[in-house]
């Protein structure tokens, strides 16, 4: 680590991962109130109001729990397919609690979707019943 750079992680009761080390759902609770974070999870929920004027609501699950990601108009332009298409997405943007809830303000929103072709891959499948190949029809 060169001078002045921070560790991505510091160790303590108040820690959380920095980005673009992703930040579990479960620890959402630590960062305080506009710091920046980042997530990632499967889109479980896409909602588009239409008394929002613009504003899309997404919701990311990791292993740990659920994240509410805010995503403006400006920001949906930028990252329109990611957004639409994308299963498996990593954000970046400002934590913010309000009436106990905690939401991501997205500043950047990337697909990571193939990685959960990876996840697959590096499972071992050969001992699953499930993946075996069909019995010979000769």
């Amino acid at each position: 680590m060169g001078h002045g750079e921070t560790p991505a992680f510091r160790p303590g009761p108040t820690a959380w991962p920095r980005p673009p080390a992703c930040l579990p759902a479960a620890l959402l609770d630590r960062p305080p109130s506009e710091a920046r974070v980042t997530v990632a999870g499967l889109v479980i929920l896409r909602q588009r109001p239409g008394t929002a004027k613009g504003v899309i609501f997404l919701t990311l699950e990791d292993e740990t729990g659920v994240v509410n990601i805010i995503v403006w108009r400006k920001i949906y332009e930028r990252f329109r397919r990611a957004v639409i298409a994308g299963r498996l997405l990593r954000v970046t943007g400002k934590l913010q609690r309000a009436d106990g809830v905690i939401h991501v303000i997205a500043e950047q929103i990337e697909d990571i979707s193939p990685m959960l072709d990876l996840l697959l891959a590096e499972q071992s499948r050969e001992d699953d019943p499930a993946f075996a190949p069909p019995p010979d029809m000769g």
